[in-house]
Order: structure tokens, then sequence, then C-alpha cells
């Protein structure tokens, strides 16, 4: 039951993500920058995490769990949104979400190099198809280079991050994280705002969307991202997390007209079938391990 209900959390967690696309859209339209839109999301979110750290009467951590937090806020979800939000200046909302979904095999891959976990003959298969889907997925024409290498960019930094975070979250609970991440990575790009100089909403509607960006798109993926993380684990976590760019090319297609072409969407299927492999083998994997 357990496994379950950090499998629902991380889905729920990845329809939320699934609109930070189209409500970026909105307040790029509306006259802000990356940088401004950060600033806010993050500093906005902090202050509704702050009022649930009190309520719960928590406090928040030290030491070492204390700096590994920051770091993960300030750098890691920081330079992650910031490669996400310029990508997609350069690339549409479909194409640039489908190559940030290259994370779980990167996830994968860190878990083989670095915690020495097993690779299985599935995990190859999968991997191959993953890299063939990204092949067909990185076409110049569904958007310029400079946004193809940002996205990709975007799904390493949040690879790192999970696995990282995986390990972090035995020592805290999800609001203690989710405050010192989201104080950290507010502070980090209210510096980098102040350096290019802010640019506020011009009307209502872009403060509609930045709204929308930090309870929708930020505090409730986040926080259930983190009570999921902690359930099933960094693999697990990446994996169920495909949900996302399903969500972002649905509310692209529907809300920003985007077309997607047809090789593009094959390239990006391939990707979430090796996903689907992956997380099949993982689930079977765990299901069989002696207890």
């Amino acid at each position: 039951m357990n496994r379950l209900v950090g499998i629902v959390l991380v889905a729920l967690s990845a329809a939320g993500f699934g609109t930070l696309a189209l409500f970026g859209r909105y307040a790029y339209a509306d006259n802000m920058d990356a940088n401004s839109i950060l600033f806010f999301r993050f500093s906005l979110a902090a202050l509704v995490m702050f009022g649930v750290l009190m309520l719960r009467r928590e406090v928040l951590p030290r030491g070492s769990t204390l700096l590994i937090l920051i770091g993960m806020g300030a750098v890691g979800y920081v330079f992650q949104s910031l490669a996400y939000l310029t990508a997609l200046k350069y690339a549409s909302s479909g194409l640039v979400a489908l190559l940030l979904y290259l994370y779980p095999v990167f996830v994968t891959l860190l878990a083989i190099l670095l915690r020495h976990e097993q690779i299985t003959t599935m995990k190859i298969i999968a991997l191959g198809i993953a890299l063939i889907g990204t092949a067909l997925t990185v076409d110049p024409a569904g958007g310029q280079v400079l946004g193809i290498v940002l996205a990709i960019t975007g799904a390493i930094i949040y690879s790192v991050y999970i696995i990282v975070g995986s390990q972090v979250m035995k020592r805290v609970s999800v609001v203690q994280s989710s405050t010192v991440i989201f104080t950290s990575a507010g502070t980090a790009s209210g510096v980098l705002m102040l350096l290019n100089g802010p640019q506020l909403p011009a009307t209502h509607t872009g403060w509609m969307a930045i709204l929308a960006i930090v309870i929708i798109a930020t505090v409730l993926p986040v926080a259930t991202f983190l009570a999921g993380l902690e359930r099933i684990g960094a693999t697990n976590a990446a994996m169920v997390s495909t949900l996302e760019p399903v969500v972002t090319v649905i509310l692209g297609i529907v809300w920003l007209d985007e077309i997607l072409r047809p090789i593009t969407l094959l390239g990006g299927g391939l990707i979430l079938i090796a996903v689907l492999l992956l997380t099949q083998s993982e689930l079977r994997r765990k299901a069989v391990k002696p207890h």
C-alpha cells in the first residue's frame, strides 16, 4: 500500500509539473523573463511552505542536511528550471517536455555508475530504445538547436537532483525539505533577476500565471514528488513521472495551438516506452527481492 501511495503521489506531481510550460508561456507573453518568473515562483512558494512549517511546528534541518538542501534549491532546482524555461523560447513546449524526459534514463545511468546498481538486459534494451527515440525527437524543425541543448541540460541537472534528493529525504520531512529548497532557490533566482533587471507582469493575466505556477506547478507537485520519492525511490519515481510530458503535450495542443511533427511524436513515444520498460523491470526486481 505504501508503494501504491507513492506512485499516486508522483503521478499527481507529474501532472502538476506538466502545467509549467503552459503557464510559463503566458508569463512570457506578459513581459516577464525566466529569471523574474523563477524568483516569484520560488520566493512565493517558500512563503507558503514556511506557513505550513509553522502550523506543523516543525523546525528547519541543520548541519550537512541543511547544506545539501540549500544546494538542491540554489543550484539544482534553479538551473534546471532556468534551462527548462529558457528552452521554451527556442522550441515548442511539447519538444522541450519530451527531451526533459530523458532524465529517467540519466537517473538509471547515475544509479549504475554511482551506486553500482546491477544493469539488467531489460535496462540495456530500454536505454537503447531511449537513444533511438532521442535521435528521432531531436529534430531541428521542431525547435532551434539551443532549445534542444537546454532541454537536455535540464534533464541532466534534474537527474542529479533526484539522486541527491532520494538520499536526503531519509533524514527530513517533505515540509522541511520543500521549505529550504524553495527558499534557497528563491534567493538564488532573485540574485539573477537583480543582475539582469526585474521584469514584472504587465497585466493581471501575468499575475494569474505566476499564481498558477506557484501553487499548481510548484508547491503541490514538489511536495507530492518528495513524498512519493521517499516511498518508492529515485528510479521508480523518475519512471512514474512520465505522465508529465503527456500533460504538457496535450496542453500545448489544446491551449497553445502547437503542432508536433509525426517524427517527433514517434521519438517521444519511444522515450516513454523505454522509461516504462525500465519501470516494469525495476518494480519486478523489487517484487522478487527477499525481505
